[in-house]
């Protein structure tokens, strides 16, 4: 079995991660194009575009299926990714973990890429998953290129923005772009509140990761010696993790992975 993720920087680790987790026999395809980030200020004809040359690149790998592991991809880029793999790979996109974070009950924010923030798009999945919930819409500039360069100096500045913006009652934060993921903890321990409940966070690598396998009659099956292989595609040619993706546990953990096998 091999699953493809693609995305435009190392925001796919976390899904990849999540499908190790599920499958650890599963071969993996991880193509990127981090030279075109960010995405997100782009046109949607540009983001389509670049997501399609992405998703061919991992599609001439052989995947059993493809997970678009980009919030920004996923809106602009879906359909014309399905329509070009689709029925041969089945694609499956990322979307904001907002309906279980309102059915939660109580006041709920969404971190997400300013771009996002307030688009239709956005305003769309809160109407018809929201539930009646409080939903605070807060923009993150930089927080996904300080993740994706592992600047850790922009990362605490654009985490100390947003939470700086996120109302303190909030007792759920749903995370609207996938690199923010990888600093999940980082993100709990600004926002949470001294005597509060424990803060919930919401990402989407475990639910992409699981209907992936759905779509292709798979289940989760973990293994002692089950040990599957590791594909990089930087700008659609073989190569080997960014220095980036290691300075993060699920990029770590992937390479070793990877070596082990």
């Amino acid at each position: 079995m091999k699953i493809a993720l693609m995305d435009s920087g190392i925001g796919l680790l976390a899904a990849a991660a999540a499908v190790r987790r599920l499958r650890p026999d599963a071969d993996l395809v991880l193509s990127s194009a981090p030279e075109t980030m960010p995405w997100g200020p782009r046109t949607p004809e540009d983001v389509t575009e670049r997501a399609l040359a992405v998703a061919e690149a991992a599609a001439a790998q052989g995947p059993d299926a493809l997970i678009i592991a980009c919030n920004t991809a996923s809106v602009h880029a879906l359909p014309a990714v399905r329509a070009r793999l689709e029925p041969r790979i089945p694609v499956i996109g990322t979307v904001p973990a907002i309906k279980p974070a309102a059915a939660g009950g109580g006041p709920v924010a969404i971190w997400a890429t300013p771009a996002t923030t307030g688009s239709p798009y956005q305003q769309t999945l809160i109407r018809d998953f929201g539930g009646g919930a409080q939903v605070t819409e807060v923009p993150c500039p930089g927080l996904a290129d300080a993740v994706q360069w592992a600047d850790e100096e922009g990362i605490d500045r654009a985490i100390e923005a947003a939470a700086a913006l996120t109302p303190r009652d909030v007792r759920a934060v749903v995370l609207g772009c996938t690199h923010y993921e990888l600093v999940a903890e980082r993100i709990r321990a600004a926002v949470q509140q001294p005597d509060a409940e424990p803060l919930a966070l919401y990402s989407s690598a475990g639910a992409v990761a699981a209907q992936a396998l759905r779509r292709i009659g798979e289940s989760p099956q973990a293994g002692p010696d089950a040990r599957g292989r590791l594909t990089v595609l930087l700008g659609g040619r073989e190569d080997t993790l960014p220095k980036e993706a290691l300075a993060y546990a699920e990029g770590r953990d992937l390479q070793a992975l990877s070596h082990a096998g």
